[in-house]
């Protein structure tokens, strides 16, 4: 087993976690430039990461990788409500990404645009549910939606890309799992 991505992807890192006790390789791209945008390409028709190749089998996106894994090695399914919260966790991610992007590209994203209103509006919405869902006893364990949340909130913190001090659950959350050493020895700060 390969998998491409980045140390600083949370969708990569999700999928890192989940594979922390399986024998695989993992190529650490530069995934904007060079060589190494080639071989995402190759590889890669989005030109996303992560993507996994398996026995002549390439997989495109972390959500497909993780159900492709629980079969493969016999991990947990998603229930329905689970792929509810994983729908959530990555409108929130794939918004804070776009923002990202588009401020290394330099685009002013404080000023009042539609497509920056839509963004920030989608995150609030996203960042306000799992907090409730989290009031009311949700994300209790360390499965894949707990790993693909605790992978968001993290690069969020490390990118600085928004004042998590409003959601004191998802800082709460994020300090119960810190020190899990599948988390530590996947930390984009290494």
């Amino acid at each position: 087993m390969k998998l491409y991505g980045s140390t600083t992807s949370p969708y990569v890192r999700r999928i890192r976690i989940i594979l922390a006790s399986t024998e695989h390789e993992f190529l650490n791209l530069q995934i904007f430039s060079g060589e190494d945008r080639a071989l995402l390409a190759s590889r890669n028709p989005t030109l996303k990461v992560p993507c996994l190749e398996d026995d002549g089998q390439m997989l495109f996106d972390s959500r497909i990788i993780y159900n492709y894994l629980a079969d493969k090695l016999d991990l947990d399914g998603l229930t329905w409500e689970e792929e509810n919260q994983l729908t959530l966790i990555d409108a929130a991610n794939d918004s804070f990404v776009q923002m990202m992007l588009l401020k290394r590209s330099d685009f002013d994203i404080t000023q009042d645009r539609m497509y920056f209103r839509l963004q920030n509006e989608r995150i609030e919405a996203v960042l306000t549910t799992l907090s409730e869902q989290l009031d009311a006893g949700g994300f209790s364990g360390w499965t894949y939606p707990e790993i693909c949340l605790y992978s968001m909130v993290d690069w969020v913190l490390f990118r600085e890309l928004h004042n998590m001090r409003d959601y004191p659950q998802l800082l709460e959350f994020h300090e119960k799992h810190h020190h899990r050493i599948e988390v530590t020895a996947t930390d984009p700060r290494s």
